[in-house]
This record gives structure tokens, sequence and C-alpha cells, in this order.
């Protein structure tokens, strides 16, 4: 049997003997494949592991910690996806062989020496200290995008309000552009002078714009994923526009809950430093086929990832994750 390890290094396979594994069994394949100690891993259902940033946040992901568990009690079969989180570095053997450059073989040029300087690592902290959202705005945009559009159809809109000097961004209202192009994934459709006069109201009441939000549809395959390629795109698109270090992207979506009921989500995350840069120099490809996995943006250059040249990257090493709370405004 075969499963999918996905961790930061991307996807990789590893064999195993069949569902009736057990986890501790499933760690040793894991070590003996793919070079990473047994004491060293967390293991989980769940794709949020991958953006754990402490000890705490890896407490949170208890689904595989029993190593006596057998991988069919968590309907892992052949082909299924797992979620590994390791610290420090590692190894990987049997790597392709390097290949001579410069003097000793074919000629570098500038793009490739640029590219292979290229390393896309996770950003720890975010610029954001936190997002505060209005009750009384979140609430309303989520009863449209829930009980009107059923989360059917895609939608967006930029976010005003405030930035704090620690660093914390309030948002009093969402303005949402009322002709939109969202049916496949993300293309949000723009009204310059629109969006001026919107700028403008807002300035008045002394607030400014300071986000872009948006709704993922039940359509969207979004099992293994936060971002779809596309939205990585936009997003990081409005990020590079907006020329704000606390600018936040914030996206809603429908998941089942435990009880099996549908729960709607606010999760909050600002595109990277190395996302935004990359964006504005142009490494993104931009254009998509049928075939093309959501889950990986392509890139025109190699990029460095785990130690391995590559041109496609998980959209999560493009994402940071910013904290939710919430205040009421008093409007006098």
């Amino acid at each position: 049997m075969l499963l999918r390890i996905r961790s930061r290094d991307g996807l990789e396979r590893v064999q195993v003997g069949g569902p009736h594994v057990s986890i501790s069994q499933l760690k040793a394949f894991i070590e003996s494949q793919l070079q990473i100690p047994i004491h060293n891993q967390t293991l989980s259902t769940d794709r949020n592991l991958l953006l754990a940033k402490t000890p705490a946040d890896l407490l949170r992901f208890t689904d595989m910690s029993d190593p006596s568990r057998p991988l069919s009690s968590l309907n892992l079969s052949h082909g299924s996806v797992v979620f590994l989180y390791y610290q420090g570095e590692r190894t990987v053997r049997g790597g392709a062989p390097v290949c001579p450059a410069g003097s000793f073989g074919r000629k570098m040029t500038m793009d490739d020496l640029i590219a292979k300087q290229t390393r896309i690592t996770r950003q720890e902290s975010p610029h954001c200290d936190s997002v505060s959202f209005d009750r009384d705005s979140a609430n309303a945009f989520q009863r449209y995008v829930n009980e009107t559009l059923a989360f059917a159809v895609k939608r967006g809109g930029f976010m005003y309000g405030t930035v704090s000097e620690e660093g914390r961004v309030e948002v009093d209202f969402i303005y949402e552009p009322p002709q939109q192009g969202m049916e496949d994934d993300l293309i949000l459709l723009r009204d310059p002078e629109e969006e001026k006069l919107v700028d403008a109201i807002a300035a008045g009441l002394g607030r400014k714009r300071v986000g872009f939000i948006f709704t993922q549809t039940i359509m969207q395959d979004k099992k293994d994923y936060n971002f779809s390629n596309k939205e990585v795109l936009q997003a990081a698109e409005l990020h590079a526009e907006s020329g704000l270090k606390e600018w936040v992207t914030v996206v809603v979506k429908l998941e089942a809950n435990e009880d099996g009921d549908a729960d709607v989500h606010f999760e909050a995350f600002q595109m990277s430093d190395m996302c935004v840069k990359l964006f504005k120099e142009g490494w993104f490809v931009t254009e998509f086929g049928e075939d093309d996995d959501p889950k990986l943006s392509k890139m025109k250059k190699e990029v460095v990832v785990g130690g391995k040249d590559v041109k496609e990257v998980d959209n999560d090493f493009f994402l940071v994750v910013v904290k939710i709370i919430d205040h009421q405004v008093h409007n006098s």
C-alpha cells in the first residue's frame, strides 16, 4: 500500500504493508524511506499540522498520537494523504546527481545563478499581530455568502479599518464590489473609479483599506490545501499593490464539524514577504491547465525548497497564520 506524505518539503510517497499497519510501524517506514527519525515525527490527517509553529501547537493534533492504532481506523488506504511535521535538517538519499557548471560543464547564466540562490522557507511570524473584526460586519458578510449564495458562488471584497501601533488590524466594514467574476476559482473584477470613491469615504471616516476577504465554494476540492494557486496569485497581487506590511488576507469557508453539521470558518493569513517579492519580480506562472494541481504554485524558474530545486511550490509555504479576534463598533 502506498501513502502520500505531505511535509514542508512537498509531497513524497511511502510504501507500507497495508491498512493493518500501526502508526508506530508507519513512522518506522517513514524513517527508513524518508530519513526522518521517528522521535522527530508528528503525524496527522489534518493539513493544519503544517502550519504549527510551537510545541504547544503540535499538541492539538492527537488523531495519530497512539502508536498502536491501525491505519484502517483512520480510514487510510492506498493513495491517502498523511501530513508530517518535523524540525531540523534532513539528508535525502538517492537524490539527483549534481551536474557540473561553469568551467567544468555548461555555462551558468545570471538567471540560473539567481534562481539557485532563491530559497523558499516558511515565514514564522506575521507583520500583523492579529486581525479584529467588527461583529456586525463579519456576520453580515458570512450570512450573505452562506444563506443567500449557499457558498455556491465565490465572492470577494476589501476590508477597511485601522492599524494600531502594535500591528493589530481592526476591520470595521467590508466593501464587496457588485460585479464579480469568480465562477471557477478567483478572478475579482474591479472598478477603479468605484474603489477610489469607497477609499475616499473610508478616509473621511478615518479608515483605510487593510486587507482582502474572499470565500471558497463547496465545489472546490480543497481537502488538502488552504489556498489554491489562483487564490495565492490574487492575494499576492493585492498585498503587493497595498504597500501595507500589515495587509491581511481572510478566507471564509464552509466545513463540516464533528457532528456532521456545517460551520462557517474565518481564517486569516498574510502572504509571506518572499511570496510578495516573487510576485513583484514576475516569478509566478499565471496560466494554468486543467491537469495542474491547485495545491501547487508554478514558478517560471527553479527555486530551492527543502534542499531541492523545484518549479512547483506547495502554497502553504507562502502563508503566514494571523490570529482572529473581534470587536464592536460603537456608532455615535
